[in-house]
């Protein structure tokens, strides 16, 4: 907007200028050449008495004072044919002039002023003084450079102008810009100080009212959220009553600790959806040691339908850049997939293995394969949420990295997530 703003004033300035200061410099232009006729004609003029009284000796010598002290050749036309002075042939104005009329006209060598001189006894006689093209432009080409720097420093200042009142918009408008994009990066207490013009003000005031109706009904969803996690604890508290009352010790401790790790999912939602900003320091955690436990939670389910697990799992510590939580919730959403959309006795193999600056976990099965669209959010072929993989893109994304939807080396579904560092950058 400021080179724009900027573009229109000086082309609005430069025409202006050129409207004023041509007719301005072709006037400077005309007065110059005007100035040098008078002079010229000033200097005929005094000739006058001494052509129509006096002998040829002293107009000789009349003339050739004139023209030295003028620098201008003064030729002076008897009428017996003598030519006193600058010996130049005669021109047509010389002509006219014996005729008995003056005049001033264009020649090859510049302005030529010639006046008819009357009363001699023997005729009239003809004053001609040429003044060169120089003379006629004294002075013009200093007076056009003053214009012109003149023209270029009111186009500059109207530039300076410009950019100043450019300024007093475009800040506005770009504090609008940067705290649009903070609550877009989820940074809810991000407020405009409104300035600029009032439709600017009112645009500042109503962003600010958008923020903070975001805000409270982002609080409203949080407590929803926060109280419908709240009410899963009470099936989860009977649940674990029940594991106790097996009478397998293995079974019970198996269940026990299914609800336990289900008790711990939902809590930490709860911490999650009840809180206002984001953590402080950058998330964490050991990726060898939070996948190693959770291929060992499902291990149990994949004996128990026929599943042969393959773990390649690279000696820790591996750490990235994503809370424990959200990493095992990622784990546990791509080995549920495996489950969920493969027959049983569908073999899968997990491997994790540092990857230049990141850490890659891969998933591969010996399924039927991904079906299309299903990293899209809420999108599932098998009934289920379809967040899953969706989950784990958000973990991966978090640490800096992606996910990767492959087809495996044995024709099954392969998925890739790959995870930055600790101090990567962390995305939305």
């Amino acid at each position: 907007m400021r080179a724009r703003l900027a573009l229109l004033v000086a082309a609005v300035s430069v025409l202006t200028l050129i409207a004023f200061l041509v007719p301005l410099a072709l006037l400077v232009r005309t007065v110059a050449e005007d100035r040098a006729t008078v002079r010229a004609t000033a200097d005929a003029q005094s000739l006058v008495p001494v052509v129509g009284t006096a002998d040829a000796a002293t107009i000789r010598l009349t003339v050739e004072q004139l023209a030295a002290e003028s620098g201008r050749p003064v030729s002076v036309f008897l009428p017996d044919g003598t030519v006193l002075g600058a010996q130049t042939p005669r021109t047509p104005a010389v002509a006219l002039a014996a005729r008995g009329q003056s005049l001033t006209g264009e020649s090859a060598a510049g302005r030529e002023v010639v006046i008819a001189v009357q009363g001699r006894a023997d005729g009239t006689g003809v004053i001609r003084i040429v003044v060169p093209q120089h003379e006629l432009t004294a002075g013009v080409t200093r007076a056009w450079l003053v214009l012109a720097l003149l023209g270029v420093i009111l186009v500059l200042i109207g530039l300076l102008v410009a950019d100043r009142l450019a300024r007093t918009l475009v800040r506005p408008i770009s504090d609008l810009s940067a705290v649009s994009h903070r609550l877009a990066n989820a940074e809810l207490d991000a407020r405009v100080t409104p300035a600029g013009p009032p439709e600017l003000r009112e645009v500042a005031g109503a962003l600010n009212h958008l923020a903070t109706r975001i805000q409270v009904l982002l609080v409203q969803e949080r407590e929803q959220v926060a109280d419908l996690s709240h009410q899963l604890r009470t099936p989860l508290t009977a649940l674990r009553l029940e594991a106790e009352s097996l009478r397998d010790p293995e079974d019970a401790a198996r269940i026990t600790a299914a609800a336990d790790g289900l008790e711990r999912a939902v809590t930490g939602l709860i911490r999650q959806a009840r809180w206002r900003h984001s953590p402080a320091g950058p998330a964490a955690s050991d990726a060898a040691a939070i996948v190693a436990d959770r291929v060992a939670f499902w291990s149990v389910l994949a004996e128990d339908t026929g599943r042969a697990v393959t773990l390649d799992l690279a000696p820790g510590p591996l750490p990235v850049g994503v809370a424990a939580d959200d990493l095992a919730a990622a784990v546990d959403a791509l080995l549920g997939n495996v489950f969920a959309h493969t027959p049983d006795e569908t073999p899968f193999a997990v491997r994790l293995a540092p990857d230049a600056e990141e850490v890659v976990l891969s998933v591969a099965d010996e399924g039927p394969g991904m079906p299309a669209g299903a990293v899209r959010r809420g999108a599932s072929a098998a009934g289920s949420t379809g967040l899953g993989l969706d989950i784990a893109r958000r973990a991966a994304q978090t640490a800096g990295g992606r996910l990767e939807l492959r087809t495996g080396p044995r024709g099954g579904a392969q998925v890739l997530l790959r995870l930055g560092p600790p101090t990567s950058p962390r995305q939305a």
